[in-house]
């Protein structure tokens, strides 16, 4: 008995003390080492133990060989030398520290030893100072700064040293001026089969600094013998390059449009395969337009590349956009995206499951830009990369099992918001990490996200479909053991325990710190398989000791909560998207990883082992294609942009003959579905639909239902839209090869495109909605209206220079029987029409104040509306006075302009509101500039504008042109044509007599391309047409803005060899002018080549009857002219004027005429059996097409309309050749409108412009427009001049003063303003405002006279006045540049990694665009007190966009700050 009683004893003891030992087993173990300073960087070196700790402040690196358990100062290098800390991303033993100076040093051992070597220039300061080869690790290029003193500036430029041997042998001279220069293999992701020594430099061409010479050059010899100049695709424009980077599988180049007349728009180009280069096509062109620091490369896939574009004008709200495989075509994937002041954009695509990604949006997007208002959140998730995004499921209770006091069923009102990438908290990734499924986030249930504070820590284990809280209060997080182990730690307050579970958070344990702390940082492996946490930390002061510094970095270790390893069994499948039907699929396959069960308790000890990704590939659906090349989606289809290019031999010209052609499909490269669809099978297709061989033109003939009434392209784009007459609209994606109905169940009263951004248009329904599309017509959505569109003549959209922001004027009451309140209603939307909101009821006109050269309030909105508002608008009484009101903040602070208008109307630069004088009997021209101050134009006797007897005609040379209606009805109508001052304030005669019609339409055009050069048609007998009602007309012409007007002069012979009858010093070419075009849009001249005018007309004494009438050619502005057809032609330029398409508009015809010498020959094409009676011939807006669409009917069958599509592509091959260093062996010659005649000159320069060799056989294609050349400004002469105010010329061509009138008073203020040093007295002349011409004889300027002020301070005054500020700026630049890298433009990257710590921080994954700075005097100094200055300036920021600076890398991004807490 006492045995078994000893032996129940010591099995209680033993068992006792199992349960004790397995006790101790359950808790982690911890170390603790001082430091001086916080981390600017910890780094672990990749799947490895060995961890750096840099302390930026100090200049010192500490190593650890064990995960952070002990520390030790690097051997061999000095203390408080280090600038910076730069790991291999490609050599997991190497890394780099770099000093302010020449001497830097190298680790390849992870950090055990440290050898030192020397450079021959400082490193610049850039976050990544240090480029890597990933097939060649020994491969580095290192950017440096030189800084060379000159006077009293400091000019400092980037060269780029590359070595073979990781500094091990002597650096090389790579490229000087460089500011950025990267292996093209510098991505595991870019994938392509470039040379292995292939390197891309952004540097400056010719020693110039400016941003213009700024390119990308490569070679692949480092620049020994080879220096390529990337063209991208565009040829020798291909400058202003102001940033490149590699990202994922994409090459990107960010390119400024630097020509003269530029907005400043930046340009994405992006390639694949470095040989073949794209521009970047967003959707709403000019909406989306890239600007400096207003454009963000966000983490991307090797599927796709994201992009967040700035819309608005603070830059805290953008719109993300995804592109299509090749990066080229871009889509609209979330609106509203949160922002932060540094560029930063949160989203975070989760990491190892592809298509979903976190992003949070700003949901009062309108009060944020308009009112400056603080910004509600919202986060949402995608399953599908971005195609859809969705709410975040809340859970149904907190931590403690109570419900929130929200429905959590109502996702819209009631769903889970998480801090993102613009608030991080903690280094590395914010939401996922390397562990399969698992997203931690801190966040609050509710409508929007909460304060921080305020905040707690939920839990997601299947990637973001269903989520739990797991702590109350904000907390610092961390994974480790590929997911088995997850720790948090209070990141509110001071605590001294943290949080941890070994479930996937299902319970949590706390294990108690040594020391009170307040956590900075928890991080571990990059690959988080390890069982050991760092947690970095301040001590307040009273807790500090001598073992316990200030900042301490405490150990965790986990490896002893468990001690069995896990087995086979341990294990599920767990699959990504698993419940999202939708998404399940991507990319053609199922992803799926193996993970440890939840309640599994072992350990996985996959340490440095990522977690293997598996694929179970799907049958292939509509998701899994896109369009095939030489094709382009179209409402769902791909269609074909023309015939389809055949290898040689394939059709032979045998009747009847087939092909197997694409389908239009193609399967996603990268794709790996299976079985299903087959979209991209292979397609018997007639011959007739291939490309022809050279030399042939090819047709295509299409018969709508209904005649056209309305017909117009997208600007830039190969599509067209047609309203017929029944009320259907048609669309051709391909300039009318192919046709489809668009919304064939509806009918439409019209349709407009949005002159501000070319892939926008707005098709107009009878009803309450309207369909839109804002990608060229390739997805229309239908939208609601406030009301029908109104039948009062007031046009129905307004639009403004931001896309989306539109104005609706629309019928209010005029449904039913009784009309007797009846009136026209304005709305306005800035969301392009999803929300709209009223503005002014009982309105004829209204309109946004800015416009793309009126620079006004962008919430400025102006309504011309009748003062008593009640009745029918149709009766109104001729006393309900028309007001105009000025509505700033989008009208709710309203100003009433104008008692009483008939109209406004914005012309270029130019505000122009025609106001009723209190008598009623006159018009006051009122002009403003700016849409808020105005000033009475002054005109010169007996022309002041009366009641519908004006026509405002253009105003495109810093002028306003005005048509004063001189004849009474019932006569026929003439006038006099009047231009203004710089202001539009001062008009003066420039023409009288010249022609127009009943409907106020004028004969004045000017020549597209060669400012100041224009015709009109003028009324020879005035007083015969008064009696007998027939206007004799001629044409004259001005190739001085209006200043003086010409005949035009004759031909010698006309279009067959004979002369003219008429050879009097009367006899001269007249043309028909505008008021008797059909399509207002056939216009004499082309943008896209210079010179090049074509008209119908005749020689004699006057203009005679159309059909009369013979077609004329001039390649020289008008200066010259040659009769190249007999009897009256439609017309259309061509492939850059190269092409050059005619029919006959006499009657019906069934061929066309073309020329490819500019008119000297012309050859017929015969595209129909039938005769069509040609209306019109179009073609894409630039003119640079070789295809074009005849639209007309059949004579027998005029209630139906036919297109006619003619193809020129395969008449020639050759693309034409610009070789601006070799000119003699070119296609282009250099042409200057002075050429063959006296004057040498327009508007005082000599101008010279590149266009196509009139008989050079080759197709100039659809290339950038080549910059005109100034070659130098002329001396003043007479043309350069024209009459001042109250002067008119008398028939000796002398300025006189009208009689009875006075000369306007001197102003000697306004030209002194100017910083001249003396001022002149009026002259009868004033200078042509759009004259640049120099010196000479200035007959504008009389006596002249002093300027008072500062004109008379001597030599030494100013010396002290500029000089010395000058070196003191210049000493606040030099310290400026050193201490903040801004001498050119930083990066910011996307990365493979995942944290901070180690290669390629992803803490944000961008590339911001940054301002380029030239270091001179004062230069930095400027540039950062301006910005400053926009900073804490008001609210209305619309004239400059803003401006950022992006945070060093090695910065302390965090913003950590020393706290002393109790």
């Amino acid at each position: 008995m006492i045995l078994r009683q000893r032996a129940a004893a010591l099995l209680f003891c033993l068992y006792s003390s199992l349960l004790i030992l397995l006790s101790a087993a359950q808790k982690p173990s911890h170390s603790l080492t001082s430091f001086d300073n916080l981390p600017a960087r910890l780094v672990f070196f990749d799947d490895t133990e060995s961890v750096i700790y840099f302390d930026s402040v100090l200049g010192n690196v500490h190593v650890s060989q064990d995960e952070g358990k002990t520390w030790s100062l690097a051997d061999g290098i000095p203390r408080q030398e280090a600038l910076m800390f730069i790991e291999h991303p490609f050599n997991r033993n190497s890394a780099f520290v770099l000093t302010e100076g020449k001497r830097h040093y190298r680790t390849n051992d992870r950090g055990k030893t440290w050898r030192p070597f020397e450079m021959p220039v400082k490193p610049s300061l850039i976050s990544k100072p240090l480029s890597f080869h990933a097939k060649d690790p020994d491969y580095i290029l290192y950017q440096g700064t030189v800084c060379e003193r000159s006077g009293w500036s400091i000019m400092c430029y980037d060269e780029t040293y590359y070595t073979k041997e990781a500094f091990g042998d002597d650096p090389r001279l790579l490229f000087k001026d460089s500011s950025r220069c990267q292996f093209a293999h510098s991505s595991l992701a870019f994938k392509h089969e470039a040379h292995n020594d292939l390197i891309y430099c952004v540097g400056f061409d010719g020693g110039d600094h400016s941003l213009s010479s700024s390119k990308l050059f490569s070679s692949t010899d480092f620049f020994m013998t080879e220096k390529k100049t990337e063209d991208l695709g565009i040829g020798r424009d291909a400058r202003g390059v102001f940033a490149f980077t590699i990202v994922a599988k994409f090459a990107v180049v960010a390119l400024k449009d630097v020509s003269p007349h530029s907005n400043g728009e930046l340009h994405l180009y992006v390639t694949v395969d470095t040989k073949s280069w794209a521009k970047a096509q967003f959707p709403h062109a000019s909406s989306a337009q890239l600007k400096e620091n207003a454009y963000t490369i966000v983490e991307s896939t090797t599927h796709s590349l994201g992009v967040d574009v700035v819309l608005g004008d603070l830059g805290a709200v953008g719109t993300l956009f995804v592109s299509n495989s090749n990066g080229t075509y871009f889509v609209e994937s979330l609106k509203d995206t949160n922002r932060n002041e540094m560029g930063y954009v949160d989203y975070e695509p989760i990491y190892g499951v592809e298509g979903v990604g976190l992003a949070n949006v700003v949901s009062n997007p309108e009060a944020v830009e308009g009112r400056h208002s603080s910004k509600q959140l919202k986060s949402l998730i995608t399953y599908d990369e971005g195609r859809h995004w969705s709410s975040l499921r809340a859970p149904s209770a907190d931590v403690d099992g109570k419900r929130f006091p929200c429905n959590t069923a109502d996702a819209e009102d009631c769903s889970l918001h998480l801090y993102s990438v613009t608030s991080p908290h903690n280094f590395g990734r914010i939401f996922s990490s390397p562990a399969p499924g698992l997203i931690m986030g801190v966040g609050s249930v509710g409508e929007g996200l909460a304060p921080y504070e305020s905040c707690d820590l939920f839990l997601s284990t299947d990637a973001g479909i269903n989520w739990k809280m797991v702590r109350k209060d904000a907390h610092m997080y961390e994974f480790g053991d590929s997911g088995s182990i997850l720790v948090a730690i209070n990141d509110e307050e001071v605590t001294d325990e943290l949080s941890y579970s070994l479930n996937l958070g299902k319970t949590w344990d706390t294990y108690k710190l040594p020391v009170r702390v307040r956590a900075k940082a928890l991080v571990t492996l990059p690959d988080s398989t390890s069982q050991k946490f760092l947690l970095s930390a301040q001590v307040p002061r009273q807790d500090q000791s001598n073992d316990i510094g200030r900042y301490v970095i405490i150990y965790l270790d986990f490896a002893d909560t468990r001690t069995r390893k896990c087995e086979e069994s341990d294990f599920e499948k767990w699959y990504a998207r698993a419940g999202n039907s939708d998404s399940e699929c991507l990319m053609g396959h199922k992803q799926w990883y193996k993970r440890r069960k939840p309640d599994a308790n072992c350990y996985v000890g996959q340490k440095f082992n990522d977690p293997e990704e598996h694929e179970d590939n799907c049958d292939c659906t509509d998701l899994d294609f896109e369009c095939d090349f030489n094709y382009v989606r179209n409402n769902g289809k791909c269609e074909p942009v023309g015939p389809e290019p055949i290898p040689a031999g394939v059709c032979t010209g045998t009747p009847d003959q087939k092909y197997m052609g694409s389908s239009g499909w193609r399967k996603i490269p990268g794709n790996t579905c299976e079985g299903g669809k087959e979209k991209d099978k292979k397609v018997e297709k007639d011959c007739s639909k291939a490309q022809p061989p050279e030399g042939q033109v090819v047709h295509q003939i299409f018969e709508f239902p209904s005649t056209v009434v309305q017909q117009a392209y997208f600007r830039d784009s190969k599509t067209i839209l047609v309203r017929l007459d029944d009320g259907s609209i048609w669309q051709s994606s391909n300039e009318g090869y192919t046709w489809n109905q668009i919304q064939p169940d509806e009918r439409f009263v019209a349709f407009y495109h949005h002159p501000y951004s070319n892939d926008r248009a707005y098709l107009l329904t009878s009803n309450n909605y309207i369909y839109t599309t804002t990608d060229f017509g390739r997805l229309w959505t239908k939208i609601p209206t406030p009301n029908p569109p109104n039948t009062f003549r007031a046009q129905v959209l307004r639009f403004q220079p931001k896309s989306d922001h539109l104005i609706w004027i629309g019928n209010e009451n005029c449904d039913g029987g009784s009309l007797s309140e009846c009136h026209a209603k304005a709305s306005y939307s800035r969301d392009n029409g999803k929300n709209w909101t009223p503005i002014e009821s009982y309105v004829v006109n209204c309109a946004w104040a800015a416009d793309t050269k009126l620079e006004a309030d962008p919430t400025e909105i102006l309504c011309e509306s009748y003062s008593i508002k009640r009745g029918s608008q149709n009766m109104l009484s001729s006393e309900n006075k028309l007001e105009l009101i000025e509505g700033k903040e989008y009208y709710k602070k309203k100003k009433k302009l104008f008692d009483e208008v008939v109209g406004f109307a914005k012309f270029s630069e130019f505000l122009v509101v025609a106001e009723m004088l209190p008598s009623r009997q006159f018009l006051d021209l009122q002009v403003s500039l700016d849409g808020v101050n105005f000033a009475a134009g002054m005109f010169p006797p007996g022309m002041k504008p009366d009641s519908h007897a004006y026509t405002v005609l253009e105003s495109s040379t810093n002028s306003l042109f005005l048509h004063k209606t001189m004849s009474e009805a019932p006569f026929p109508f003439w006038g006099n044509i009047l231009k203004s001052n710089s202001n539009g304030t001062y008009f003066i005669l420039s023409a009288e007599n010249v022609n127009r019609d009943d409907r106020g339409y004028v004969d004045f055009e000017k020549v597209i391309g060669l400012d100041g050069i224009a015709l009109i048609n003028v009324v020879a007998n005035p007083l015969e047409a008064t009696l007998t009602g027939k206007k004799a007309l001629k044409t004259k012409i001005t190739h001085n803005d209006g200043s003086t007007w010409k005949n035009l002069s004759p031909p010698q012979s006309d279009s067959l060899g004979n002369p003219y009858p008429c050879d009097t010093t009367n006899c001269n070419l007249h043309i028909h002018g505008y008021t008797e075009r059909i399509d207002p849009r056939a216009t004499y001249s082309s943008p896209s080549v210079p010179g090049l005018i074509m008209a119908v007309g005749n020689v004699g004494e006057e203009l005679i009857s159309y059909t009369a009438s013979d077609t004329f050619l001039s390649r020289d502005g008008g200066f010259s002219w040659e009769e190249v057809h007999k009897d009256a032609h439609l017309w259309e330029f061509g492939d850059s004027g190269s092409l050059l398409v005619m029919a006959n508009d006499e009657e019906p015809t069934d061929h066309i005429l073309f020329s490819t010498d500019q008119g000297s020959t012309w050859r017929e094409y015969t595209f129909s059996t039938e005769k069509v009676r040609v209306r019109v011939i179009v073609t894409v807006p630039s003119d640079t097409s070789r295809r074009f669409i005849l639209f007309g009917e059949y004579p027998g069958h005029r209630s139906r309309a036919v297109a006619v599509h003619i193809d020129f592509s395969a008449l020639v091959n050759r693309q034409c050749v610009l070789d601006l260093d070799h000119p003699a062996n070119d296609d282009f010659e250099l042409w200057s409108p002075s050429e063959e005649r006296n004057e040498r000159c327009l508007f005082g320069r000599q101008t010279l412009y590149h266009r196509r060799i009139r008989d050079a056989q080759c197709y100039v294609g659809e290339v950038r427009k080549i910059e005109t050349e100034v070659k130098n400004n002329c001396t003043c002469t007479d043309v350069d001049f024209e009459c001042e105010f109250n002067y008119v010329r008398n028939e000796g061509g002398e300025c006189v003063l009208y009689e009875g009138l006075q000369p306007l008073d001197n102003d000697p203020d306004a030209q002194c303003a100017t910083g001249e040093d003396y001022w002149y007295e009026r002259t009868a002349y004033r200078k042509i405002p759009y004259s640049s011409c120099e010196g000479g004889d200035r007959k504008d300027r009389g006596k002249s006279h002093p300027c008072p002020g500062f004109g008379g301070h001597s030599a030494l005054f100013w010396w002290f006045i500029i000089l010395i500020p000058f070196a003191f700026t210049g000493l606040v630049a030099l310290w400026y540049y050193r201490r903040s890298g801004l001498a050119r433009g930083n990066i910011r990257l996307p990365t493979d990694g995942r944290s901070m710590y180690h290669s390629d921080s992803g803490i944000m994954a961008t590339l911001a665009s940054v301002p380029w700075f030239l270091i001179g005097v004062g230069g930095i100094a400027y540039e950062w007190v301006v910005s400053q200055f926009e900073n804490m300036s008001g609210s209305y920021r619309a004239r400059r966009g803003y401006r950022n600076v992006p945070v060093d890398e090695d910065a302390q991004i965090l913003r950590f700050h020393d706290e002393e807490q109790n």
